[in-house]
């Protein structure tokens, strides 16, 4: 006779929760810092997680915050890790909604769900590579490679003469598109610089804007009126983000596909969006979301209401979640995090390589354990 044992088979013995702040080359300023709601950024938050089985696999997630609310991440983070001591890592779900009843008082959006993603991932990461696969190969991969675009040499700062080289040097590595950042006080100025890449680049060049929520509903009405000549993939964040009428209502009236979704940090806050039929391509952000978990839920209602899908940032990890997304996606090129990670992410003929090595194939560098200003460790040390 055989019975059953509830004992799981391998159990969370160790965890480590480290800040780590990478700083950036040069000051960035994007539509918010010259409409003066932002200062120009100089710096990225990271949150990491470490975790460590009795059998001895690990996992490694992050998640991030730009500008502020990094240390909060943190505190969070801190306080709800001992929860994960003693559990079945293969539980990800039941884990998720654990860490999220732990700090139930502070929501189960924004900051909170934040710190949860770094956990989460780091459970995704572990549970992949116990199989030997990559993350996106145990998702269920719908393609090796992914079509990928360059965000960072296109900021605001940048003058257009730069970003003329900028966008050619993108092209010339492989990258497949190229992102402008637009929303100016001066329209005429977004137009000027617009006009003069899509010249310099030729009709078929693959090219977004990003306005980062800066124009009021006239002004996205006229803005998005002038671009439709230039044949873009998409307008980014046309208007506030929670702006999902307004978003919906130019998606209707417009051929150029409207974008957005990246400043959302809940499974509920994208289900109003895609309910509203706010965005042609939707753009969430694991990390901000929450993790892999929730992401996936996201990813399953957008292909339900037949949406394309483009993540916001985090290549590393979202290049094998667009890789596991039916309709064919788009990945954010960001060479921002390369400094934090020893292994590179191979891009060829306009498209990302999804990486084979087990869970996200990432192991944290030397120089991110150098800019790490705070750990915390429950159960046995790392």
């Amino acid at each position: 006779m055989t019975t059953l044992s509830s004992k799981p088979s391998d159990r969370i013995e160790g965890l480590r929760v480290s800040s780590c702040y990478l700083p950036l080359a040069t000051p960035i300023s994007d539509a918010k810092v010259l409409t003066g709601r932002q200062k120009p950024m100089t710096e990225i938050a990271m949150l990491f997680a470490e975790i460590r089985t009795e059998s001895g696999h690990t996992g490694l997630g992050f998640s991030y915050s730009k500008r502020a609310g990094g240390p909060g991440q943190f505190a969070h983070a801190r306080e709800v890790a001992p929860a994960l001591i003693g559990e079945d890592p293969s539980d990800i779900a039941r884990l998720w909604d654990k860490l999220c009843w732990a700090g139930a008082s502070v929501g189960r959006s924004g900051m909170a769900v934040q710190a949860i993603g770094a956990f989460d991932v780091a459970l995704w990461d572990l549970k992949a590579k116990r199989a030997g696969l990559s993350l996106a190969k145990l998702l269920g991969a719908h393609r090796d490679s992914v079509r990928c675009y360059n965000t960072s040499g296109g900021f605001l700062h940048t003058p257009t003469d730069q970003l003329l080289v900028n966008a050619s040097r993108s092209l010339e590595r492989g990258i497949g598109g190229i992102k402008l950042k637009v929303g100016q006080p001066d329209g005429a100025l977004d137009i000027r610089r617009l006009q003069a890449v899509r010249e310099h680049l030729g009709d078929a060049a693959s090219i977004m804007v990003d306005a980062n929520q800066q124009w009021d509903r006239p002004t996205a009405q006229r803005m998005c009126r002038t671009f439709e000549q230039f044949n873009l993939v998409w307008i980014e964040e046309p208007l506030d983000a929670y702006d999902h009428e307004g978003h919906a209502a130019l998606a209707a009236q417009f051929d150029t596909p409207i974008a957005t979704g990246e400043m959302l940090t809940s499974v509920g806050e994208h289900w109003d969006l895609i309910r509203h039929r706010a965005a042609d391509y939707l753009m969430p952000d694991a990390p901000r979301v929450g993790g892999v978990t929730p992401f996936l839920k996201v990813a399953a209602l957008a292909e339900h209401a037949g949406l394309m899908l483009a993540p916001h940032f985090a290549m590393e990890l979202h290049v094998h979640l667009a890789a596991a997304y039916a309709r064919e996606p788009w990945v954010e090129h960001f060479e921002w995090l390369e400094p934090l990670f020893d292994e590179r992410i191979e891009i060829d003929a306009g498209r990302m390589r999804v990486p084979t090595r087990p869970g996200l194939g990432l192991t944290l560098s030397d120089q991110a354990r150098a800019w790490t200003r705070e750990t915390f460790q429950a159960g046995s040390p790392l």
